[in-house]
């Protein structure tokens, strides 16, 4: 988790806020320190409280529902290769609400960062 968000940081600067949850990757000592020499709050869900961080438990439902429940994956590099479609999907073409019916590329092309020319290596990917 440190090494995906030094990495980001490097490009797009580091936020103020880090929304998480009590998951094991959250609780480090190694992101708490990081976070700490950064200035970055790491801002804590209660546990038990999904609500606490609805726009992930709605990604989550959305991935859920639209790419790993609608697909057979047949080795991992398929899986791998139809959940980065619909990441691209989801980023690049789909217009959200939330974000006045842009899409994510869109807004964040607006705001002066470009995630749609962030270099694969420097995005947060699990594992």
């Amino acid at each position: 988790m440190v090494a995906a968000v030094t990495r980001i940081s490097a490009i797009r600067g580091a936020p103020r806020t880090i929304r998480v949850d009590n998951g094991p990757e959250f609780i480090s000592k190694a992101l708490d320190r990081w976070a700490y020499e950064n200035g970055v709050t790491l801002d804590f869900s209660r546990p038990g409280k999904p609500t606490d961080n609805a726009f992930v438990e709605s990604f989550n439902g959305r991935l859920r529902d639209e790419c790993l429940n609608a697909h057979w994956f047949l080795s991992l590099a398929d899986a791998r290769a139809k959940i980065e479609a619909w990441r691209r999907d989801y980023n690049e073409s789909r217009p959200h609400t939330a974000l006045g019916w842009l899409t994510p590329a869109e807004y964040a092309a607006s705001a002066g960062v470009n995630p749609g020319g962030c270099r694969p290596e420097t995005r947060i990917t699990p594992g």
